[in-house]
């Protein structure tokens, strides 16, 4: 039997390349050559290799319920309590003026630590976790 080794997350969007550069700055991703060529697409990836490739296509209908699937973007990894809410409301605070808009804030509780519930700017879910 054959395992995946890779795979890319892929984004149904109306504006692929404006997409792309917001998760490219909010990731530290890059470019590949040709992703800002066609207004149909845009890719970026990871430059250590190491994450998934995020691939955005144009489609026309618009974003009308909850994503069924969202990403964490894993900034509090190993922190807890105040420590934690900072890095959070840190990286909240870099990703705003990204275009990224804060949701909300969801609390420690007694099986999972606190972790901010964000948008993208085509309104995509995400949480810093």
């Amino acid at each position: 039997m054959t395992s995946v080794k890779q795979f890319q997350v892929t984004f149904d969007c109306a504006e692929p390349q404006r997409l792309a550069r917001f998760w490219s700055e909010a990731l530290g991703y890059v470019r590949p050559d040709g992703s800002a060529d066609d207004d149909s697409w845009s890719a970026c990836v990871d430059p250590t290799g190491a994450g998934p490739r995020l691939f955005f296509q144009r489609v026309p209908e618009g974003k009308v319920v909850k994503n069924r699937l969202h990403l964490d973007v894993r900034v509090g990894t190993g922190l807890v309590g105040e420590e934690r809410l900072a890095a959070l409301e840190a990286e909240c605070a870099r990703l705003v003026p990204l275009g990224a808009a804060r949701v909300r804030l969801l609390p420690a509780d007694e099986e999972n630590e606190s972790c901010l519930v964000m948008q993208d700017i085509e309104g995509n879910e995400f949480c810093l976790d």
